[in-house]
């Protein structure tokens, strides 16, 4: 059934308005008419089934019935990532969502070679991936800002993993072993980090340095492949599908 991510509350009986993109989707693309069923969540009040209540030309009305799931919070996980190209960027933040992080925080390094990016379209991308993956939240993804910035205003309660390209940092699942609470997952630029800011995350308490085996990934690749191995070892993987 589709699904759509919406801002109002939820509960039974409310009258929702999707956004005009949304109800061109439900009326063009979906060719949805009154009556129809759909499923609803907006990160805050679970997934409800709701019914097309009234539709026109531009816009449609959506009468919510009851709920489905109740909310559930999601591991709490963060990415940060340096940017990248556009196209690639975009996949990480599409792969973030599906995979589970609550934010994805854009990061400037000394060798980011892009120096700006669509923050409004990648937010649709995370939301389009909550949407198609049963998630009941969407990811927020957090405007660029710079690396040292970013660390000085970091809560020291969240653990920061790192791929450090060195060589002399453990597999990830063998530094993640026993890892709980609060994590975020940082990913450098295409050109790696350089010296000094690989000394500045050495030298952080709350950084976890790992590497991720013995070839030379792509941002997007090592992005895939560190969320992957973070969900293994502490993430919400052995649940079943649902959260239940």
């Amino acid at each position: 059934m589709i699904r759509l991510f919406v801002q109002q509350p939820l509960g039974p009986g409310s009258r929702i308005e999707p956004t005009a993109e949304q109800a061109h989707y439900l009326r063009s693309v979906m060719r949805l008419s009154p009556g129809d069923g759909l499923l609803l969540f907006n990160g805050r009040d679970g997934e409800w089934r709701a019914d097309i209540d009234g539709m026109s030309k531009k816009s449609c009305v959506l009468l919510v019935q009851e709920q489905t799931r109740p909310q559930v919070a999601p591991p709490d996980l963060e990415l940060v990532v340096a940017l990248v190209k556009r196209s690639r960027l975009e996949t990480i933040v599409e792969k973030a969502a599906e995979l589970g992080c609550r934010r994805v925080r854009l990061a400037v390094t000394r060798r980011t070679n892009a120096d700006h990016t669509n923050v409004a379209r990648l937010q649709a991308i995370a939301v389009e991936a909550a949407e198609q993956t049963g998630r009941l939240d969407a990811p927020q993804v957090v405007a660029p800002e710079r690396l040292d910035r970013l660390f000085e205003g970091w809560d020291r309660t969240r653990r920061l993993m790192f791929c450090d390209e060195a060589g002399d940092a453990p597999p990830a699942l063998e530094a993640l072993q026993g890892a709980s609470g609060p994590w975020a997952v940082l990913i450098g630029p295409e050109g790696g980090f350089d010296s000094a800011e690989r000394d500045r995350l050495r030298s952080e308490a709350f950084t976890t340095p790992v590497n991720l085996g013995p070839r030379i990934l792509r941002a997007d690749t090592a992005a895939i492949a560190a969320l992957a191995l973070w969900q293994a070892a502490a993430g919400d993987w052995r649940e079943a599908p649902g959260g239940s």
